[in-house]
């Protein structure tokens, strides 16, 4: 690229302001159908990892009438079920259950990686165990038929063109005045969903006390810390029903088990809609029953319902055609979210973002690359939605100085501190992608930054590219977010109101059962987990890698957080 590369202060504020003020597109999708109490139905999957059935679990759960209208399938909750295929067919007869609450923006398909890799390390012992993988109540609302379809064009015809995939229209996505039910979709509910959910599928509670494992990555640890400390019968004298009673331990991806935010700080942008949580719990409830304050965390772009689909699409195609050329970018239609969102994401700088030129269109990238562009940690600007999937390859590759440059002595946690990355040659040689295992080969150039710095290692790549778009594109239940209730983040934030506080009626439940922390060692969190938690650090992981490893890493070991959280799953004998 021939673009300047200077920027100054009053250009990148100007840049960033252009990103937030544009914006997306709203409507409605149709009911999910069915009347039964519980459905359970077999999830196909090409993962390599094998002995591992998969199922969607759908299980009938009717909010209060106080909620008001919603649509009929968001009286459902649903998980997904990992088990040893030569296991019992009984959740109750396996040795473990292990129950994970998803982070913020993220849905159950995120956890499919990590779930298989436990589950088989397991039956390699001879242990059997599950994983169920929560989807929040609020992703009832998504509609994954063009996804489903299994080609990109007719997703993209589906989504954008009014095309029909099985006699079903897309009927767009929902606007925030048809999400009044979700101002009441906090932390309450969301603790009681799973109280529900588990009593539902494993009714004795002695069997909960001696056999699940609680816990969740991101922001699924904080949820996890007040589910521990929930009563949930309104009697803090009888502890059968407390939290903390439910589970034989907890466990942390990435995160901690506790009832504040401070240890996620960086994980939720700030250009999303979250209201100013000073004015005070009442104020805030009032504005998201009234409407004032959006239902649905998201933002202009980038963090929307069509962004998270988007991403779900780009999978598609690395599944697909790995390394046929992408014809994407141009077989989207533009508008001005799809637009900002590709400059955010595809601009070497600040002058790139501006003009548009050269935009991603422009340069020849093949599917595999269209996806680690937008998801790996030297390419995406934005922590909680990195992974170390490998890199680019295949021409010359520049700098990625947008949104902040390379190499400043302070990067803001939100952007994570490697690297990044972009192809230099529009309209040049078909730039292709290295996996995570091929990084450090003979054949690998070795790319490095203007500044000589090495962009990445054998080390500090650890995620399976086609793994990852398999998650993403196969996966009957999202792996990203289309809906996040406002509600659940404003409830945290305001853990101090007497209206939050309330729900922590056993504290002691943090601290009643074992705990294991696994973090990432370039994560959200590094270095600032206290020493006495004895995390399990997995080095050159990022946020989304302990959910998304290969099961066999670059220095030839099994996967560190598969392998944790197999031996805390250990029964005692």
């Amino acid at each position: 690229m021939n673009m300047s590369r200077s920027r100054t202060g009053t250009c990148r504020t100007t840049a960033v302001a252009a990103l937030l003020t544009v914006g997306a597109f709203t409507g409605a999708v149709p009911d999910a159908r069915g009347a039964d109490a519980r459905t359970e139905t077999a999830v196909s999957s090409t993962s390599p990892v094998s002995g591992v059935t998969e199922t969607m679990v759908r299980v009938k759960s009717p909010l209060p009438a106080s909620f008001g209208a919603r649509p009929a399938a968001c009286d459902w909750l649903s998980y997904l079920r990992y088990r040893a295929a030569d296991g019992p067919a009984a959740s109750a007869d396996a040795d473990r259950v292990l129950v994970a609450q998803p982070g913020i923006l993220e849905g159950a398909g995120a956890f499919d990686s990590v779930a298989r890799n436990t589950v088989a390390r397991a039956a390699e012992q001879g242990r059997h165990i599950e994983f169920w993988a929560l989807d929040r109540r609020s992703n009832c609302l998504e509609d994954r038929t063009g996804v489903a379809s299994g080609d990109q064009h007719t997703a993209v015809d589906y989504y954008y063109r009014g095309k029909q995939v099985e006699g079903r229209t897309f009927a767009g996505y929902v606007g925030d005045g048809e999400l009044g039910w979700m101002a009441k979709l906090g932390i309450e509910r969301t603790v009681r969903d799973q109280y529900d959910l588990l009593t539902a599928e494993l009714p004795d509670q002695r069997m909960r006390e001696e056999k699940v494992l609680c816990g969740g990555h991101s922001l699924g640890g904080v949820v996890t810390g007040y589910f521990a400390t929930a009563d949930f019968d309104g009697d803090p004298a009888t502890t059968a029903d407390a939290g903390h009673n439910q589970c034989a331990g907890y466990f942390a991806l990435d995160t901690t088990v506790s009832t504040s935010l401070a240890d996620l700080s960086g994980s939720i942008p700030d250009d999303t809609n979250l209201p100013d949580v000073g004015l005070g719990y009442g104020v805030v409830q009032a504005g998201l029953d009234s409407g004032v304050v959006p239902r649905s965390l998201s933002a202009p772009v980038l963090l929307n319902p069509e962004t998270m689909t988007l991403l779900a699409i780009a999978g598609l195609g690395a599944v697909q055609d790995p390394g046929g050329e992408a014809d994407l970018p141009g077989y989207l239609p533009l508008n001005t979210n799809i637009e900002a969102t590709n400059r955010f994401l595809f601009s070497e700088d600040t002058a790139t973002f501006l003009t548009g030129s050269p935009a991603v269109k422009d340069f020849r990238l093949t599917n595999e690359a269209i996806l680690g562009a937008l998801m790996d940690d030297h390419s995406v600007p934005l922590a909680f939605l990195q992974s170390s999937v490998g890199f680019y390859d295949g021409g010359p590759i520049v700098d990625k100085n947008f949104p902040v440059a390379n190499g400043g002595e302070e990067q803001p946690a939100l952007f994570g501190g490697e690297y990044k990355a972009i192809p230099d040659q529009p309209h040049g040689p078909l730039y292709t992608w290295r996996n995570y295992d091929r990084v450090g080969d003979p054949d690998d150039p070795g790319y490095r930054s203007a500044d000589g710095t090495p962009f990445t290692d054998a080390g500090k790549e650890v995620t399976d590219i086609q793994e990852l778009a398999r998650s993403m594109a196969q996966q009957p239940l999202d792996f990203t977010e289309q809906y996040f209730p406002t509600k659940l983040v404003t409830d945290l934030q305001l853990a101090t109101s007497p209206q939050v506080k309330r729900l922590v009626v056993h504290p002691d439940g943090l601290t009643a059962n074992p705990t294991l922390t696994v973090l990432a060692g370039d994560g959200l969190l590094a270095g600032r987990v206290p020493a006495d938690l004895d995390p399990v650090v997995a080095d050159g992981y990022q946020h989304l890698d302990v959910l998304t490893a290969a099961p066999t890493q670059n220095n030839g070991r099994p996967e560190p957080v598969s392998t944790g959280l197999t031996e805390f799953a250990r029964a005692p004998e």
